[in-house]
């Protein structure tokens, strides 16, 4: 099947039928988690195993998911997101990837358009809580915890347990050898 119609199909199943299912884990899920990973898999442009978009969750198609991550429910992914292998995220994340221009001041800001995309790149084994609001050119290294409504708009070090507004490192996950 072509790409591009490949991607109009899974958006018009995701955006019609599978983003309004049950979420994933309730007791009557009607296969939704395995109808969105499908989707998933024909939307985005790379989209790994045992993958879990919830319920509600708004997406660019061009982000990356890795094996065993998930799209928190009513999150929303800006394009160049690139999700590494277990990541957790909670509900209603949002991940911001460019913003508006606003450096003219003879032109109103909602007239002048959109900076360039600025990727965000989340590491592996990185769990993100709820409400939480990443801003663009950010990367959450490997390990990391971002505590619940936190606004990231730095790098986050690797095993860092960052949160606030902006979010800080509050401490570091004990390694155990």
């Amino acid at each position: 099947m072509n790409k591009r119609i490949k991607i109009i199909t899974g958006k018009i199943v995701y955006n019609i039928l599978a983003k309004h299912l049950p979420l994933s884990y309730s007791k009557f899920s009607f296969g939704s988690r395995k109808l969105r990973a499908f989707c998933g898999s024909l939307i985005l442009e790379e989209c790994g195993v045992n993958v879990n978009i919830e319920k509600g969750a708004q997406f660019d198609p061009r982000i990356t998911i890795g094996n065993n991550s998930g799209i928190g429910i009513n999150a929303a992914i800006g394009a160049g997101v690139k999700i590494g292998n277990n990541v957790m995220m909670g509900p209603e994340c949002i991940i911001y990837t460019s913003n508006h221009c606003f450096e003219r001041t003879d032109i109103p800001m909602c007239e002048q358009g959109f900076d360039d995309i600025k990727p965000v790149i989340i590491g592996n084994d990185v769990w993100i809580g709820g409400r939480v609001i990443i801003l663009p050119g950010t990367r959450i290294s490997d390990g990391a915890i971002i505590g619940a409504g936190a606004v990231v708009s730095k790098d986050v070090p690797p095993y860092a347990i960052v949160g606030g507004v902006p979010a800080r490192v509050l401490n570091y996950r004990i390694r155990k050898s």
